[in-house]
């Protein structure tokens, strides 16, 4: 089985204490290899999503009855939007251990192959019920997207309606809430609830989960420049005006040794090497100077 290189400071006790727990049932060695596994996995799932689905494979073929195992490998294939795979591996996780919390993602999935009324009819399960708040909502959510799938904005709208979206209380679910029925009321025509809803989003978004602010300023009619580009932009004109500066001296100077002191010297060489040319005329042999 091929592997895949593991940084040295990657020792699998990273990992939550439940997963260390569901591992137990492995070999000592194998369960280290599994748990330094799905450590890449969550250290990539963000900003290397192919990367992490990768790591997550070689978790599964080393131990496909775990439970985590199975639920890590259904999110990196989530990520890669690869949802009849992840659909597949979140029901096998539900299977082995009971739990409902997979429930909303599950949804999601049917959602991204298409079949939001399956997300819609998911969304009216008994499991819902038995779901924690952020579960709750984070099902609300995805009926409300599974209904602007359909073409029906004012439905999404009433889903995404709340007592945790009317909440001044902020939640690790807030924001997303927010920025959600913003983004809802946008599609719907009605920019300046919308536009009201955003900042809200954004008063809430302390650790910069969605792209609020950047909303906001778009209504706003804010552009931004990257200052980055600009520098840039900045150096190449300063750069090119220094050489231009530089070629201007190089050929001022040349002027100078072309019209001064070694004028005279140039004149006696011109007319040393003209001579002979007057005195061969009739030479045909004779050299052009």
């Amino acid at each position: 089985m091929k592997r895949l290189p593991i940084p040295d400071d990657v020792t699998g006790e990273e990992i939550d204490a439940d997963v260390r727990q569901e591992l137990q049932s492995l070999p000592k060695g194998l369960a280290e290899d599994v748990s330094r596994n799905l450590v890449m996995v969550a250290r990539l799932i963000d900003e290397d999503p192919e990367g992490a689905y990768a790591y997550s494979r070689i978790a599964l073929r080393l131990a496909s009855r775990v439970a985590a195992v199975r639920e890590a490998a259904g999110f990196a294939a989530y990520a890669n939007q690869k949802y009849s795979e992840a659909l597949a591996e979140f029901r096998a996780a539900r299977r082995m251990t009971g739990n409902v919390d997979l429930w909303p993602v599950m949804a999601d999935c049917e959602r991204g192959l298409g079949r939001p009324e399956k997300a819609l009819d998911m969304a009216g399960a008994p499991e819902v019920h038995k779901l924690d708040k952020a579960g709750q909502v984070e099902m609300r959510l995805v009926a409300a997207g599974a209904r602007r799938d359909m073409g029906q904005l004012d439905a999404a709208i009433v889903t995404l309606q709340s007592p945790e979206l009317a909440s001044n209380s902020v939640q690790p679910w807030t924001a997303r809430l927010r920025y959600a029925y913003a983004d809802a009321l946008l599609a719907a025509g009605r920019e300046g609830e919308a536009r009201e809803w955003f900042a809200k989003a954004v008063e809430s978004d302390k650790d910069g989960s969605t792209d609020a602010s950047d909303r906001l300023a778009e209504l706003d009619g804010v552009e931004f420049v990257d200052a980055f580009v600009e520098d840039e932009d900045e150096d190449d004109i300063v750069e090119a005006a220094a050489d231009a500066e530089a070629d201007t001296e190089v050929e001022t100077e040349g002027d100078g040794e072309d019209d001064g002191e070694d004028d005279g010297e140039d004149d006696i060489v011109e007319a040393e090497q003209t001579e002979p040319v007057v005195e061969a005329d009739d030479d045909d042999d004779a050299p052009r100077g």
